[in-house]
């Protein structure tokens, strides 16, 4: 899940707060502003069903400081260039929340990136996130985070229909001191909710530390299938045999029960790991299939993913990793992919154990 800050000189500390459940009917009629009734009281998050296919006169539940969700087709604007809007107002609970992550879940095609802007009372702009996603034509999602200081309204602006858009993700959050490692950007420090791990980044250039070499392979954005003919492949030079090789990569659209494998000089040596977030979060989406009775799931954002290679399938001189989708998984995209190579050092710590 790929993070964009809107604010600054801020250190963010998720915490949930207090609100309450209230339920509005779907509506997909010009401008229509969505009804709503106060429910009995949940916590400070939200999830706003946006897709356009709903049964009308639905029913979904939503806290009461949403206070009105607006759709808006690009067709009914005075200008025909003029996006679709998702416009979704938004009354600021008491307490200390002070900040709003916003996660879009959206198809991420080249053509129809959305963008977040933001808006006071008076009708003026405040903040705009620019387009969202990176056009790998991919169900996906990405995060915001918006300092709501004056803010009431946030519109969600999408080229064309709007259909590619499914759905809002809405938590409070709070900000205080927090302390990090210095090796670790602020932005990347901050806890997004369901997260699991911090973003990976390439490395710029190889680097060494206790005995271990982090090197980059590729920074690319990389499509991958389940066909020879659609993996990826790496090529890197080794001076001495490591002792231990890890494999790490992000991975955007992954079928969980089906992850990327690695081969190593044309050894396979089996799947990734896929470090996977709690089952509440909105990027686990169902797949039915009539001639399966399971339900299967894929996950619409980034993942990371990592793979022990055995230091028996690498070789002093020249080696090839290559990452193939995993079996009847559709086309994923792969990013900041590196490699972690240990070697023995001065501090090492091992003990001799004997043999019995």
């Amino acid at each position: 899940m790929r993070q964009r800050i809107l604010t600054l000189g801020l250190i963010l500390v998720v915490r949930t707060l207090v609100a309450q459940e209230a339920v509005y009917r779907a509506s997909t009629g010009a401008g229509q502003n969505l009804a709503l009734s106060i429910t009995a009281p949940v916590s400070g998050n939200a999830w706003i069903d946006l897709r356009q296919n709903a049964k009308p006169g639905a029913v979904q539940s939503a806290p009461d400081w949403v206070e009105a969700v607006t759709f808006i087709p690009a067709g009914t604007q005075a200008d025909a260039a003029a996006p679709t809007v998702f416009r979704i107002r938004l009354a600021r609970p008491g307490g200390r929340a002070s900040v709003l992550f916003f996660r879009l879940f959206f198809n991420d095609q080249t053509g129809a990136r959305p963008a977040i802007v933001a808006w006071d009372e008076s009708g003026s702009q405040l903040l705009r996130s620019g387009p969202l996603g990176t056009g790998i034509d991919l169900e996906s999602s990405e995060s915001v985070m918006i300092p709501m200081h004056g803010i009431t309204t946030i519109d969600v602006e999408v080229p064309g229909d709007g259909n590619s858009v499914r759905g809002a993700y809405l938590e409070w959050m709070t900000s205080s001191e927090m302390v990090h490692a210095s090796g670790v950007g602020s932005q990347d420090a901050v806890p997004q909710p369901f997260a699991t791990t911090l973003p990976l980044h390439a490395p710029a250039q190889d680097a060494e530390e206790f005995g271990t070499v982090t090197a980059s392979l590729s920074t690319d954005l990389i499509h991958i299938g389940s066909t020879s003919s659609e993996a990826a492949t790496f090529e890197f030079g080794l001076e001495s045999q490591p002792l231990l090789a890890l494999i790490t990569f992000e991975i955007a659209g992954p079928r969980i029960d089906s992850p990327p494998e690695v081969i190593a000089n044309g050894e396979n040596v089996g799947p990734a790991s896929l470090v996977m977030p709690g089952l509440g979060d909105p990027g686990y989406r169902g797949e039915m299939h009539a001639i399966v009775s399971q339900m299967q799931f894929q996950y619409t954002g980034w993942l990371r993913a990592q793979k022990i290679v055995p230091v028996s399938a690498l070789r002093t001189g020249t080696n090839n990793i290559t990452i193939i989708n995993g079996p009847n998984a559709a086309g994923a995209v792969i990013r900041a992919t590196q490699i972690q190579l240990k070697y023995l050092w001065n501090k090492s710590d091992y003990i001799l154990k004997p043999d019995r």
